[in-house]
């Protein structure tokens, strides 16, 4: 004999089936919509990094020449350089630059410290080689409007001055790394000539 299911049975199966299909389906929404969240994430974050790399690259300082001023005779040392000075200029395709936020790591005879705009000894100083220095309330903005401009930093004081209070002198050396606003570093290695001819020359350093 053969047995017939009931209707009651087969409407049990097909919503049974229909639970479980929906329920895949819903499983899919969720995953998918996780798998879009993420991708969306990653794209950000890709995004965000490739700015920041663009930045370190183009929002850089360029040092197109570096030197340094000899101390006139009657200085504390002839021998001793006086001024050591930075002309600085926007790596290309570079934004505007404030050298306001600029800060300057520097390792020299005495030592290492951390350098900043400021008119005082003890830090660096800014000028424009067409007008002199930069008149205190003016940021020192690196631009191609304004051209290039120049650091300049006092060879009598820490770290080019040695433990012993002699001035960044013939045959020392010093590094610099200026770092720009945008964290982007420009490292300088600066070495005075063994011999200076002359008292307020200045030397390339």
């Amino acid at each position: 004999m053969f047995t017939n299911d009931s209707a009651d049975g087969r409407g049990q199966v097909g919503i049974g089936t229909l639970i479980v299909f929906i329920a895949m389906v819903l499983v899919a929404a969720i995953a998918a919509g996780v798998l879009i969240n993420t991708a969306g994430m990653l794209q950000s974050q890709a995004e965000a990094t490739g700015e920041e790399s663009t930045d370190l690259v183009s929002e850089r300082i360029d040092v197109t020449s570096t030197v340094g001023i000899v101390e006139e005779a009657g200085e504390d040392d002839p021998e001793a350089l006086d001024e050591i000075r930075l002309t600085v200029t926007g790596a290309a395709g570079a934004s505007d630059i404030d050298l306001n936020q600029t800060i300057i790591q520097a390792v020299g005879p005495g030592g290492q410290e951390i350098l900043t705009y400021h008119d005082d000894e003890h830090n660096f100083d800014v000028e424009d080689p067409g007008e002199g220095e930069i008149e205190e309330g003016e940021d020192p903005i690196l631009s191609e409007t304004n051209g290039d401009l120049v650091i300049t930093m006092d060879g009598d004081q820490a770290p080019f001055e040695d433990d012993e209070g002699n001035a960044f002198g013939a045959g020392d050396t010093a590094t610099l790394d200026i770092v720009s606003p945008s964290g982007a570093t420009t490292q300088v290695e600066l070495r005075a000539p063994s011999l200076f001819s002359e008292d307020g020359e200045a030397v390339r350093l």
